[in-house]
């Protein structure tokens, strides 16, 4: 298993999460109110990664 590659999956999803979050909280402080689509875009992309992790995770050798 390439636990290089694993662990920038982990720091990049971890990341997304950091924005979805600032983002959710910037809507509720009525800072920005656009639905410009970014909340899910930001939830597509951490799926995406976190399938893409949890495949690696049950790859053979893991």
């Amino acid at each position: 298993m390439n636990y290089t590659y694993l662990h920038r999956l982990y720091a990049k999803r971890a990341e997304l999460e950091a924005k979805l979050e600032l983002y959710l909280a910037r809507n509720c402080f009525g800072e920005e109110e656009l639905d410009d689509g970014t909340d899910s875009d930001l939830r597509n992309s951490i799926s995406e990664i976190s399938e893409e992790i949890a495949e690696l995770e049950r790859s053979p050798g893991s």
